[in-house]
């Protein structure tokens, strides 16, 4: 799990004993693809697929269109984004990221 400030500065990584590094790496990716576009990394999925005039955006360096990057917001405002990764399918790195943005939500409206 990583967490990136809105300018895609990583402020935080969580990372189990026993995870591969590509993991971590991957989760930045995420976090910083949803930051940077400002959108979920699933909502991406469908606008980027071979054929779509966004399609060239998964060829950037550092991007990872995948499920498990979201944004954080507080207030209105992006605030930074969380990438996750590891989950045995991206659907659920989307309901781990979720869970640690409903978790600190109270923190973040301020």
């Amino acid at each position: 799990m990583a967490v990136v400030d809105r300018f895609g500065g990583i402020q935080v990584v969580l990372r189990d004993q026993l995870a591969a590094r590509r993991t971590v790496d991957t989760a930045v990716g995420k976090a910083r693809t949803a930051v940077g576009f400002r959108t979920n990394t699933t909502e991406l999925e469908s606008v980027t697929v071979a054929g779509k005039p966004q399609a060239g955006i998964r060829n950037l360096p550092g991007v990872i269109i995948i499920g498990g990057g979201m944004v954080i917001e507080a207030a209105g405002s992006l605030v930074g984004g969380i990438g996750v990764s590891g989950a045995p399918g991206p659907h659920l790195d989307d309901i781990c990221a979720q869970a640690g943005i409903d978790n600190i939500e109270d923190l973040l409206e301020f």
